[in-house]
Order: structure tokens, then C-alpha cells, then sequence
């Protein structure tokens, strides 16, 4: 199947609305995780607050993104900004940087069920570094899962930040966390 892919506008939001449904994409999240301030209660975040939050990014364009299409359809995202504006980055100690300021960051990707595992977080990976490309940016990181222990496949809902061989596929190196359940990639472009 061929899936195309398109940098996010302002004007497409109802094509984000569409793939991530009434559920916000995962449990009310809109892509709003990683940009919760500091204080910030993800509980009470979940849901109407995220989406209006993230609505309004997208519209005034502040958020940026691709989106994969199959058949006219949205059936994947994947989210891009610089990593300052993903304030959570930095307060969680094994993701933190010394050089945040200078970072764009690579956090989330949503695969609409049905086309997982055929190549499409890895297509919006590929496309993501080409926009940031355009954009001039030096240096990029994600935050992929850790491998599970016994080679098995990790849940979907657990790899929404991407998984370690999509990352060195694409020539990420792993840079911090080894070790730990979400790992620092970054690749120089």
C-alpha cells in the first residue's frame, strides 16, 4: 500500500481531529504529554483541556507535525518542535540535555490501527528529518522504548515515542538511557 505524507497546517486540523477520534489519540492525550508545564495535573489535562490546548497550537501554527495518509484517509502522525517546547523533556532526569536550546525534538508518533507495523512511523520519521532539514535545524532527538528483554514486540500503546530500530534505522545514535524504559537518541543533520 502507498501512504503519502503532508507537513501539518493550521487549516488541517480536522484531519488530526479525525485520526485521533473522541479518545484524543491515546487516552485523552492530543499530543499534549510532553508539553505539560511544570505543576500541571496530567489527570485533569486529559481530554477537552488537551484538545483545545493542542487545537490552538496547531491553528496559530506553534505545533508542528506530518501526518500520513492512505486513500484520502489521516492514519498516522508524528510531532516535531523544538525540544524546549516540550517542557517535560527536561524534568524527566534521564532525558535531560545540557544543550536543550539548541535540540528539536522527535517525541510522539500515532499509527491509526489496522496499518501498524507496515512502515508508516518509520515513512514519518523520514519525513520529519526532511522538514527539519528545511528548517535548518542541527540536531535531533527521540525518545524511543527500550527493546523488550525477550525480543517480543512491545504493546502499541507503550511505543508512541517510537522504537529504538526505527531510530537507528533512520542513523540516530542511542545517547543517554541506555538503559532505561525511554532511551535519548540524536542524530547530527
Amino acid at each position: 500500500m502507498q501512504f503519502e505524507t503532508k507537513e501539518v497546517k493550521p487549516k488541517m486540523w480536522p484531519e488530526i481531529e479525525r485520526l485521533f477520534g473522541l479518545r484524543g489519540a491515546c487516552g485523552g492525550c492530543w499530543c499534549m504529554f510532553w508539553r505539560a508545564e511544570k505543576g500541571e495535573k496530567w489527570d485533569d489535562m486529559k481530554g477537552e483541556m488537551n484538545k483545545e490546548r493542542f487545537r490552538k497550537l496547531i491553528r496559530s501554527g506553534q505545533a508542528h507535525g506530518i501526518l500520513a495518509f492512505a486513500d484520502g484517509e489521516p492514519i498516522g502522525w508524528c510531532s516535531f518542535d523544538r525540544r524546549t517546547d516540550y517542557a517535560r523533556l527536561d524534568r524527566s532526569p534521564s532525558l535531560a540535555c545540557a544543550d536543550a536550546d539548541r535540540v528539536w525534538s522527535i517525541p510522539c508518533f500515532f499509527i491509526q490501527r489496522g496499518y501498524r507495523r507496515q512502515g508508516v512511523a518509520g515513512l514519518l520519521l523520514k519525513r520529519a528529518i526532511a522538514a527539519l532539514k528545511k528548517r535548518r535545524a542541527k540536531i535531533v532527538e527521540g525518545y524511543p522504548v527500550r527493546p523488550s528483554p525477550d525480543g517480543k514486540p512491545t504493546a502499541a500503546a507503550f511505543t508512541y515515542t517510537g522504537t529504538r530500530p526505527m531510530f537507528l534505522e533512520a542513523g540516530f545514535k542511542v545517547v543517554g538511557n541506555r538503559d532505561g524504559g525511554k532511551q535519548r537518541v540524536r542524530k547530527a543533520l
